[in-house]
């Protein structure tokens, strides 16, 4: 498996940035996980849209899906050009339904709903997801073809309770939207770098991805505090254009 960022920021890009999209290449097919502002233009870096297999969404803010409309006018002109037929599968919960509903568009995307309890399999690779700590339904992911796994946290909490889904997993991909200096009081849905760190420890990961980093806050005061958590295997910070393969 061969994963691309194209985008990590979050909740808006900075200059030339780009919010939560990740390109997941296999032996069988292109999957594109998330679809947030700039997403769409990073991915024509890579791929054509005709060759992209199928989207993955793990909840629809704003900053995880916006791109997905001009994604389905990008499979309307690939079909319009004859470059590809069919709807391109989009995968993603139910809820909100209204937001939901918007990532059908005509005969060119369709949405198939999931949940905590769904398996799937595309690409090649299984997909298993969990609802995180985040006030939206959100789902992280398990994505695995057998011998390497990836888990994507997409937005979380303090409370997620990983174990059992995580645990000694090859790639964990989490997020660290703040510094402790930034941490809110009270219920939260996303976590420090620290945090990032200090789960990825607990849970006994082999290499650590720290993603949703907001570009008002300085990289070396994320590089800091996750150096703070205690993580002991491999870790970095997500840039745009990061290739991990597996």
């Amino acid at each position: 498996m061969k994963l691309t960022v194209l985008g990590y920021q979050s909740p808006a890009p900075g200059p030339g940035g780009a919010t939560p999209g990740y390109l997941l290449e296999t032996a069988q097919g292109k999957i594109l996980i998330d679809c947030g502002s700039g997403v769409y233009a990073q991915l024509m870096k890579h791929i054509r849209i005709e060759e992209l297999t199928a989207v993955v969404l793990s909840h629809y803010h704003h900053d995880h899906i916006c791109d997905m409309l001009i994604l389905q006018y990008g499979v309307m002109m690939a079909e319009i050009f004859g470059k590809r037929s069919g709807a391109m599968p989009v995968f993603g919960p139910a809820e909100p339904q209204d937001w939901a509903k918007k990532m059908n568009y005509q005969k060119h995307t369709q949405l198939h709903t999931v949940k905590e309890s769904d398996t799937l399999t595309i690409a090649g690779v299984e997909f298993t997801f969990l609802r995180t700590d985040h006030p939206l339904l959100c789902y992280a992911m398990k994505i695995t073809d057998g011998k390497k796994t990836i888990v994507y946290g997409a937005d979380t909490g303090p409370e997620t309770n990983w174990h059992g889904f995580a645990d000694g997993c090859d790639l964990f991909i989490c997020e660290g939207t703040f510094t402790e200096a930034y941490v809110p009081n009270g219920k939260r849905g996303h976590l420090s770098a620290r945090e990032a760190a200090q789960t990825a420890q607990r849970l006994g990961v082999k290499q650590l991805l720290i993603t949703h980093l907001s570009p008002d806050i300085d990289r070396t005061s994320y590089e800091k505090e996750a150096a703070g958590g205690g993580f002991t295997g491999l870790w970095q910070l997500a840039d745009i254009g990061q290739v991990i393969e597996l």
